[in-house]
């Protein structure tokens, strides 16, 4: 029973230590970021006009609100 206690220690303080969760994140992150200005950049670019200025108009609202359409 104390090897199991020991066990579950040591994963947990090995779990703690691990660093690759915190990547994944901060890469998410940046994706993200980067999604946004690209977002905002096109949507000056098309004026609002035509079908993509349509398309941009639906990903900004679904950026900036809850409701997707």
């Amino acid at each position: 029973m104390n090897d199991l206690i020991k066990a579950i220690k040591k994963a947990a303080v090995d779990f703690g230590r691990d660093e690759e969760g915190a990547q994944i994140v901060e890469y998410g992150l940046i994706i993200a970021v980067v999604s946004i200005a690209l977002v905002i950049a096109l949507s000056a670019i098309a004026g609002g006009g035509g079908p993509f200025g349509a398309f941009i108009a639906r990903v900004t609202a679904c950026l900036t609100t809850a409701v997707c359409v």
